[in-house]
């Protein structure tokens, strides 16, 4: 097996693991257990084993022997200011940092915890106290801070495969507010609040600039690393609960009356992408050999026509079946691209590219480099060498020199007809008589 093939196989087999799988529930209370039975009922059933414990519990320890114990961690305790045990916001990213996947909820008392776990990882979450305000989108059922938001569908960021179908009822939120630098890639801003949304204390009159306004305030935000480990944060525990999933919900400036809120439906599916059962593609497999051959060579020549070719995979429940796109390109590099193409697919999940390599030589690379929202990274390089032409290889009459091969054996012919005239040439000569 070659070193290439072994390295995909290891992203293999980490890409069925994390389907399903042990993972950790940290709550401020075991009544939170209750008051959110049906979103980790629906996990349960998906085949997570949840194992929930208090996030101050004094046992507490992601990884034992230096092996993780859990491949997920769900944190509902927005109120933690320390966590106990051997578990620390320090344990919590170098668990991201291993490919684990963490689902965080906040709330209006966010502890210093959350605080500086949602800092390590590119959010800000707003100040102890606050809350997400909106005057014209706000429930029925209201207590009168206008801080239990309805939030459009229309706001949930545009990728099926994170959030579903956006055609869904509006969603119930009550929480703090989230703000995320808008130049970092890794950040995907699932839901944001409606334009005449702020966040700030509803108890204290407005002095200063709020720490959100408009459609920077972020409900809902979720990072995927450079690792493929993925992290999601809600400023909501509410937005998982019971009530939130089975409330009617109705604005209170008027509008429709829905029977039941979209929260678990959006809800459900942000989990089932953050623990990696959606969006997920590997390579499975990468051919190149020259045209009209099977096998590829030790090195190639310079101007020789190349097939290319690439199996794409994406997991489905617990198989993996052939992932279907029209704009997964390839680059043959040196330092820089002398390549770049969009590649075919030709059926079953594999991409073909044919191009013919470029007249200069040296060591070059396959790229397929491929990124997508909500997706996992896909990235696969194959080093080829590439050699000048032998001397037997090399044009024996060069069309371009034609003009020069003429006047050569014109020369040629040219001595030749005035030696043969030279040589053959004879005077007459006078007698001597005369």
């Amino acid at each position: 097996m070659k070193f290439t093939d072994k390295f995909l196989y290891f992203f293999a087999i980490v890409g069925i693991a994390n389907a399903g799988g042990p993972t950790l529930v940290l709550l401020d209370n075991l009544a939170i257990k209750e008051t959110h039975s049906i979103f980790f009922k629906t996990l349960q059933d998906s085949g997570y084993t949840l194992t929930f414990k208090l996030a101050d519990d004094a046992n507490l320890q992601l990884a034992k022997y230096r092996e993780y114990l859990y491949e997920h961690l769900i944190i509902f305790a927005p109120t933690v200011e320390e966590f106990g045990g051997a578990l620390s916001v320090e344990a919590v990213t170098d668990f991201i940092d291993g490919g684990g996947n963490v689902l965080v909820a906040g709330s209006s008392q966010t502890g210093d915890a959350l605080h500086e776990l949602a800092s390590e990882c590119g959010f800000e979450i707003d100040e102890d106290g606050s809350a997400v305000i909106d005057h014209l989108n706000y429930d029925i059922s209201d207590n009168g801070y206008h801080t239990k938001i309805v939030a459009d569908s229309s706001n949930l960021i545009d990728a099926p495969v994170i959030v579903g179908n956006k055609n869904v009822e509006p969603l119930l939120y009550q929480g703090t507010g989230i703000v995320a630098e808008v130049d970092n890639p890794l950040i995907l801003r699932l839901l944001t609040a409606s334009s005449s949304a702020y966040s700030y204390n509803p108890q204290n009159p407005i002095k200063d600039y709020p720490h959100a306004v408009g459609k920077n305030t972020l409900l809902i935000a979720a990072l995927q690393a450079r690792n493929n480990a993925r992290v999601v944060f809600s400023g909501s525990l509410y937005f998982f609960s019971d009530e939130a999933f089975t409330s009617p919900i109705q604005k209170a400036q008027g509008g429709q009356n829905y029977e039941k809120s979209g929260n678990e439906a959006v809800a459900t599916t942000i989990a089932r992408w953050v623990f990696k059962e959606n969006g997920v593609i590997r390579v499975s497999s990468v051919h190149h050999h020259r045209v009209g051959e099977t096998e590829p060579p030790a090195a190639y020549t310079i101007m020789d026509d190349v097939v290319y070719s690439i199996d794409v995979q994406k997991l489905s429940g617990d198989k993996w079946i052939p992932y279907e796109a029209n704009d997964l390109q390839l680059e043959f590099v040196r330092i820089d691209p002398f390549v770049r193409m969009t590649m075919k697919p030709v059926g079953n999940g594999r991409y073909e590219a044919r191009f013919k390599i470029p007249d200069v030589y040296g060591v070059y690379q396959f790229k397929v480099d491929y990124t997508r929202i909500g997706l996992t990274h896909l990235y696969s390089t194959t080093q080829v060498s590439v050699r000048p032409l032998q001397h037997t290889q090399y044009e024996r009459f060069i069309p371009s020199a034609f003009p020069y091969y003429v006047s050569a054996f014109s020369m040629m012919g040219g001595v030749f007809l005035f030696s043969l005239v030279f040589l053959h040439y004879k005077e007459d000569t006078k007698p001597k008589s005369e």
